[in-house]
């Protein structure tokens, strides 16, 4: 009966802590959250940065190629998202307007033929905190966020000029744990890299697309869907929000629903064929916790937790995998069949 109690005890203390840990994370997520950047952006490049080495050239010439490379592409970031933004907050209300007009239309079209649906909730959308206010909410916090490039920049040099050095470390160490946690990280750098090669690649088809259909701010919606693709099942779906609502605000309900389609197309080829051949059963994590992954990591650190949702919560399985007391809970997190492939990989 003391043992149960004791059990018991032990497990409140642990939920308390849990709490007390997310709290603090929650807090410094001002912190966190460019630490995390950094060090996906330096999986990203860190097999760019020990391939250069790999070709004869010293540390320094090849960060200051990895750095000139990231000012260029985080400047460039900055330019689109600060003028394109600026813009789109500035038209806001008439876009709102439009699209209501547009809706009431459509509902007038809709009675009609006999569909009554409740336009007051609908149309109540469209106010003050429409969804217009929170995309352009979204991408000010993506620009606020790079504007604290140095400091990333900074972090992402020194994790750099760490890599070569911790395997040497590692290898000095001969711990089990340790070699074991190398081939995982592994795993998931290599996840971290084809996902953003792929992503990449939606957003430049996804730019081409609607530029040839003229839909304004066309490179940002496929700077959107780039980022949002990292984002697994439903990131694609909110990316193509957006520009469906501008291709109804621009044209009409017609040309709404055909960039719908190729948005459609667009992560049908690359999502549903081209991603699992290259990246194969993936991370083993069930699709119920990748979507609750995805709210959770939003809510403690933002749209850069969304970012990174899948990435952060294999760490958090690979970690209660490798204690038999939490074990459970990292075979729960798991899609079942490659759950012991990716707890062992």
């Amino acid at each position: 009966m003391q043992e149960q109690h004791v059990k018991v005890g032990y497990t409140f203390m642990v939920m308390a802590s849990v709490v007390i840990i997310l709290a603090g994370i929650k807090m410094a997520a001002v912190i966190i959250v460019p630490f995390l950047l950094a060090l996906f952006l330096a999986t990203i490049l860190s097999p760019f940065y020990l391939w250069l080495k790999k070709l004869g050239m010293n540390e320094i010439f090849s960060l200051v190629i990895i750095v000139f490379f990231l000012l260029l592409v985080i400047s460039s970031m900055i330019t689109l998202i600060g003028n394109s933004v600026q813009d789109f907050s500035q038209n806001i209300p008439m876009y709102e307007l439009k699209l209501r007009t547009d809706l009431q239309h459509m509902f007038e079209m809709l009675d009609q033929w006999g569909i009554h649906i409740p336009k007051k909730d609908i149309l109540a959308m469209f106010h003050t905190n429409s969804v217009m206010h929170y995309i352009a909410g979204t991408l000010k916090s993506f620009g606020s966020l790079l504007t604290n490039s140095f400091m990333i920049i900074l972090t992402v040099i020194f994790m750099l000029m760490e890599i070569s050095q911790f395997t040497a470390k590692l290898s000095q160490t001969n711990i089990r744990g340790l070699t074991t946690l190398t081939q995982v990280s592994d795993k998931i750098k290599h996840y971290i890299l084809l996902k953003a090669l792929t992503s990449a690649a939606t957003g430049i088809i996804i730019t081409i697309i609607l530029k040839i259909m003229g839909i304004h701010y066309a490179v940002l919606w496929g700077l959107l869907a780039f980022l949002l693709n990292f984002i697994p099942n439903i990131g694609s779906i909110l990316a193509a929000i957006p520009a469906v609502l501008m291709a109804l605000i621009q044209f009409n309900l017609t040309t709404a629903l055909i960039v719908s389609g190729a948005y459609l197309a667009v992560n049908v080829l690359i999502g549903s064929i081209l991603e699992p051949r290259i990246l194969g059963k993936g991370l083993g994590l069930s699709t119920l916790i990748v979507f609750l992954s995805l709210i959770f990591w939003g809510w403690l650190l933002g749209p850069v937790g969304m970012l990174l949702s899948v990435p952060l919560t294999v760490m958090v399985k690979i970690a209660l995998d490798t204690q038999p007391n939490t074990k459970w809970i990292a075979t729960m997190l798991g899609s079942g069949g490659d759950t012991k492939a990716a707890g062992n990989a």
